[in-house]
């Protein structure tokens, strides 16, 4: 009851209409439930030999009543479909919300192919149910309690028959969704697994057809697909005995109807039952067997809507690792950083540290470079500048404040940060540029652009800015998206710049031309550079080399050259080695 309780603070925007599917449906019930009591009552007059007026006063009388029924039902039904669809937008809105607040530690505990699943698959299946709860779960419940009572009060003994049926169907329905759910609860959780092998088989389609291993992707896929498929069999193998059941009943009642009541009118010769009693009956009889049936699927609805709920909940319910201060502080002196004995791990129970006992002070305007193998910490290193994750000790400090005690929007705006993965979004150049500044000017924009070395290859394309760049920027080499994303972060004119590994697509020269821009037009922007190649970092006012997660030298070039072994190693890979290419 707690997650449901959670859930309940999203139909607002909709009680209302919530409300009048409540209101209309209890209107159309008890419409229905006196239709056959006309119908009996018309039957009798009919043998009675009534008057046609009289008949025809009975068939208008029913017309009415199915005439509103139907109109109760109707307007029922467009409130009920408002009240879930905006109980669904509420809450994809709620939960697209709170993962944007999301910190990457946060992001880290739910796969991506799991938020999608939640945010579609789980919120679909628990809008069906909440539909069904305000229009079905109230609409059986008062139509199989009504149903008896007029059962009971016009058939007298006969209506026996429902004691022996509802029992019958009732322990049934139980039995089929105890054995049944299970199967269904399976079911969500292999949903991510499929869906995960799908974002990866599109993301990566160019490695697959690479390698040719479509048929290995085809395998992986069916695999998944089969799996949920035996579990969807097993549970609606289980569900289709809902039908034989109801139909055994059905024709139970029916049988036993018109065998004891044709008895009893014939023995009685009708003073004990007539014809329209017996004929409303087995009116009553379909619809009370039509509850239990409509409550028999809402039981099996909502319990495998239980798994759905608690997955919506586990999102919304996942706190912010990373939240402003109570008192925020809003301007960024300049772009000074500061580490101080700083140590990092990515969570609580991580064997060791990405990074330990870091102590590193880059003045503000100085250019940076960073070097160090695969897991050296580099990554690690920089995503503590715009706290993307918080430290684990020590502290990191921009402008001589704690990063912590930053509003988060203030200080990311501050810090362009271009990462390893780049990514572009749908939508032309000038749109996925402007990400870095929405109010900036096409002359700006074009700076941006000469400074990345990237307006070449946009004037070369046939709507130059305005060209469109396909979801992920598949239309455009990792170079041009590398340089593209460039321009974005210099578009926020911001105090730190970080490269990460985010030239490794470019050439020598077109690199060598972006870092000699970045020294004459943002010389007072701190620059963080990671490479891989010491070509990249060589004329770096600093240039820090880490390893396993730490400081192991730092210095100019020329310093390095004379005193680090590593940095001379490297230099000599990969500046002599080309130079034997040669």
């Amino acid at each position: 009851m707690g997650n449901i309780s959670k859930l309940a603070r999203y139909t607002k925007g909709y009680r209302v209409s919530t409300a009048v599917t409540l209101v209309f449906i209890m209107g159309e019930v008890a419409l229905e439930v006196v239709i056959p009591r006309i119908t009996s009552n018309l039957v009798d007059v009919i043998q009675e030999g009534a008057d046609i007026s009289l008949v025809v006063k009975f068939g208008v009388a029913m017309v009415l009543f199915a005439v509103l029924s139907l109109m109760c039902g109707s307007v029922a039904g467009i409130a009920c479909s408002r009240a879930s669809a905006g109980f669904a937008k509420n809450l994809r809105q709620a939960m697209f919300r709170r993962v944007q607040d999301f910190s990457f530690g946060n992001i880290d505990k739910f796969s991506t192919s799991s938020l999608v699943t939640r945010m579609t698959t789980d919120v679909t299946n628990v809008q069906n149910s909440y539909m069904m709860v305000i229009r079905t779960a109230i609409r059986a419940p008062l139509m199989l309690v009504l149903t008896i009572i007029s059962a009971f009060t016009m058939g007298g003994k006969l209506a026996v028959t429902f004691v022996i049926v509802i029992p019958v169907l009732v322990v049934g329905f139980l039995l089929i969704g105890k054995f049944a759910l299970p199967a269904f609860r399976a079911v969500f959780k292999k949903y991510d697994k499929l869906n995960e092998a799908v974002e990866e088989d599109v993301r990566g389609i160019r490695v697959v057809k690479g390698f040719a291993r479509e048929e290995f992707e085809k395998a992986k896929f069916n695999a998944a697909s089969d799996d949920i498929r035996k579990d969807f069999t097993t549970a609606e193998r289980i569900v289709g005995l809902n039908m034989p059941i109801m139909q055994l009943c059905i024709y139970f009642n029916s049988v036993f109807l018109l065998w004891v009541g044709s008895k009893t009118i014939i023995s009685t010769y009708g003073e004990s039952v007539n014809i329209g009693q017996v004929s409303a009956l087995l009116t009553y009889g379909m619809m009370i067997l039509m509850s239990l049936m409509m409550l028999s699927l809402i039981y099996i609805m909502l319990t495998m809507s239980v798994e759905s709920v608690k997955r919506i909940v586990e999102v919304l319910d996942e706190v912010p690792g990373i939240q402003n201060p109570e008192e925020p502080v809003m301007e960024i002196p300049d772009g000074s950083i500061d580490f101080e004995n700083v140590s990092f791990s990515y969570s609580s129970d991580a064997n060791r540290n990405a990074l330990t006992g870091i102590d590193l002070h880059i003045s503000s305007g100085m250019t940076v470079g960073i070097l160090g193998g695969t897991g050296s910490g580099k990554t690690s290193l920089i995503q503590l500048i715009p706290r993307l994750y918080d430290v684990s000790e020590g502290a990191v400090k921009v402008g001589g404040i704690d990063v912590r005690n930053y509003d988060i929007t203030a200080l990311r705006d501050a810090v362009s940060v271009v990462l390893q993965k780049n990514v572009l979004f749908s939508g032309t150049i000038k749109e996925n540029l402007m990400w870095g500044n929405k109010e900036a000017t096409d002359e700006e924009i074009h700076n941006a652009a000469r400074l990345a070395q990237a307006e070449e290859f946009i004037l070369s394309f046939p709507d130059g800015y305005d060209s469109r760049i396909e979801q992920g920027g598949t239309n455009v080499s990792g170079g041009q998206k590398q340089r593209l994303c460039i321009a974005r972060a210099l578009l926020k004119n911001p105090k730190i710049l970080i490269l990460d590994d985010s030239t490794s697509a470019v050439d020598t020269r077109t690199d060598s031309l972006i870092r000699k821009g970045f020294r004459e037009y943002i010389p007072e922007t701190t620059k963080i550079i990671i490479a891989q190649r010491i070509a990249s970092v060589q004329d770096a006012d600093l240039i820090v080399i880490l390893d396993n997660g730490r400081i192991v030298d730092s210095g100019t070039h020329d310093e390095l050259m004379k005193t680090s072994e590593i940095y001379q190693e490297i230099y000599e890979q990969q500046v002599k080695g080309g130079d034997d290419d040669e």
